[in-house]
């Protein structure tokens, strides 16, 4: 029996007590003010006086109404204590704390496993100021999280555990478990949910890559190819590998890669490339567009293409630049 399990026991016996006592005294002929001072002044062992005087049921009563209450009071106290002693009750505190804070999160990132590949997503998102929630099945892993990120500890495959996580308010959900078969039926329940959200899964082989974007995955992403491929940019073009993990990943860096929608109602949809001239305007690079999201990525567009509104568009620049950009766009 959980210690939150016999706290819940113990204070209803007390209640239960105190409703025994109040009901008793009234039926003796005390007012309902007169028996709640008397069973309180009994069960708690104060002992301040009595109301009326007694007659031999009242004294009775009252004799039952000790053995019972002190004992009680005892117990509840005692539990308590053990609670208290053993973080058990702080512990079952800052967990309400922290749903308190999943349950007032919008547009957040929900990280589904905690593993290596987990790890290094929340640290990276974390660190960029991103809003995120950790689920995970080992309270272990999860013991390494600092105070300031939220986290829960269950099965990603159950429908009410993601609820929790506030999927249905997220802006992403990365899933990243131990096997291919549970990161498919996660991805089946997050699309299943939510069919608008963008669904990042780690695929184990290239295989699953597949079988992950029939599940509804946005994106099946193998870190060991990934990986791979790096290593290799690195031996063969590393000036070229080094700007891009330091315009992605430096945070000494003022530049930035950055996407951005064009809203309905942005002076910019609608437009050419060369009408919206970014450069000039913002100062910042415009490096690819996608005119839909069914639509291929068009590197280096040139300057008759047109961006209807909804199109995204993929721009390089310091921070002051992508936020006018950003402004333009919007």
């Amino acid at each position: 029996m959980s210690s939150l399990h016999r706290i819940r026991l113990a204070l209803a016996a007390l209640v239960g007590v105190t409703l025994f006592g109040v009901v008793g005294y009234l039926l003796l002929g005390f007012t309902l003010l007169e028996a709640v001072y008397q069973t309180i002044t009994t069960v708690t062992t104060v002992g301040f006086r009595e109301v009326r005087p007694f007659g031999t049921a009242g004294e009775l009563f009252t004799i039952a109404l000790i053995m019972l209450g002190v004992g009680t009071a005892l117990y509840t106290l005692g539990v308590l204590m053990e609670a208290v002693i053993e973080g058990q009750l702080t512990h079952h505190l800052e967990r309400r704390r922290m749903d308190a804070r999943i349950a007032a999160l919008r547009g957040h990132v929900v990280i589904c496993g905690y593993g290596r590949v987990g790890a290094s997503t929340a640290e990276f998102l974390h660190a960029g100021g991103h809003d995120i929630v950790v689920v995970d099945t080992d309270a272990e892993r999860l013991a390494g999280l600092g105070p300031d990120v939220p986290y829960l500890v269950g099965d990603v495959n159950d429908d009410a555990v993601l609820r929790a996580a506030g999927l249905e308010r997220a802006r992403a959900v990365v899933i990243a478990l131990d096997t291919d078969a549970d990161t498919v039926y996660a991805t089946l329940s997050a699309r299943a949910m939510c069919p608008d959200l963008v669904i990042v899964a780690r695929a184990r082989t290239t295989d699953s890559k597949t079988k992950l974007r029939l599940a509804g995955a946005t994106r099946a992403v193998n870190p060991q190819r990934i990986g791979g491929r790096r290593l290799a940019a690195f031996a063969l073009q590393p000036d070229v590998a080094e700007f891009i993990d330091v315009v992605m990943h430096d945070d000494a860096l003022d530049w930035r890669v950055h996407q951005l929608a064009v809203g309905p109602g942005s002076e910019l949809a609608g437009r050419t490339v060369a009408e919206m001239g970014i450069p000039e305007r913002t100062g910042a690079l415009l490096l690819a567009v996608r005119r839909s999201p069914e639509a291929r990525l068009e590197p280096n567009p040139p300057g008759d293409l047109r961006a209807p509104a909804g199109a995204v568009l993929i721009a390089l620049g310091s921070q002051e630049q992508l936020a006018l950009l950003t402004d333009l766009a919007s």
